[in-house]
């Protein structure tokens, strides 16, 4: 599948500030970008940098006054598809060193606070069906609701309050998945049939020697998704950082079959 994606952002800074950005379909086997332009105002400083694990690029920028950025991409979906339930687990001590590190607890997935919960609900299954049980426990056990978390939630609160957004629901999926010792991050997406349109995050995990993409929000499918980039909660995938005083004005994310 070929996906259409068209961003716009727009961000008023009262003053000169470093901003880190990472809207930019990753170039990565599992996605060819076929086309892509980035338009922005002049800046003081631009560079670009390696993403986490090296699956994409962020850009350094330094500037005042009106942030307004576009960026219009076609970028084609190859990567392997299959239901994480047919998909054989990997020992940890077999596991490839890029996987090790999201075995383990972080900012926004304590992972080590759920093994108890984990083995005595999902513990007589093998490894994919696990991760498989684990998402669909999450959609039946978390209500989608808009403007219920903020930037300081964790897993353990949408865990005991049941509601959150796409992030929130990646983050439970992520801390289940690493308390059965399963590597699991989150990754940032565009993704075909989010409503409303927006930046999406999903989890992916370590199944049958290679990351799978897991929405257990149900809204959209890993053959529809565009990775942007990884990490180990959603502080490793901002879209826009800002270090010091800024304010957005709008944003719009659309995403369409090309």
């Amino acid at each position: 599948m070929n996906l259409a994606i068209h961003t716009t952002l727009d961000y008023e800074l009262p003053s000169p500030v470093d901003v880190l950005l990472q809207i930019e379909a990753a170039a990565i086997p599992e996605q060819q970008v076929i086309s892509a332009h980035i338009d922005m105002p002049k800046v003081e400083h631009f560079a670009r940098v390696p993403a986490q694990d090296g699956v994409g690029e962020r850009i350094w920028l330094r500037m005042g006054g009106r942030l307004q950025i576009e960026y219009r991409a076609e970028v084609a979906i190859q990567r392997i598809l299959a239901d994480p339930a047919s998909l054989q687990g990997v020992p940890p001590h077999l596991l490839p060193g890029e996987a090790v590190p999201y075995l383990m607890p972080s900012r926004y997935c304590p992972s080590d606070q759920f093994h108890d919960f984990v083995f005595s609900n999902f513990g007589h299954l093998p490894e994919g069906p696990r991760v498989a049980a684990i998402r669909d426990w999450v959609a039946s056990n978390v209500a989608y609701v808009p403007g219920s978390s903020h930037s300081q939630t964790t897993a353990i609160d949408t865990f005991h309050g049941g509601q959150g957004i796409c992030r929130d629901y990646a983050h439970l999926v992520i801390t289940l998945v690493r308390a059965a010792n399963i590597p699991a991050r989150i990754a940032s997406v565009y993704a075909l049939g989010v409503e409303p349109p927006d930046f999406h995050a999903v989890a992916e995990v370590f199944l049958g020697d290679t990351w799978h993409l897991v929405d257990a929000t149900g809204m959209a499918r890993e053959g529809a998704m565009a990775k942007i980039g990884i990490g180990r909660d959603a502080a490793d995938v901002a879209f826009l950082s800002i270090f010091g005083e800024g304010r957005m004005i709008a944003q719009q994310i659309s995403v369409e079959p090309a």
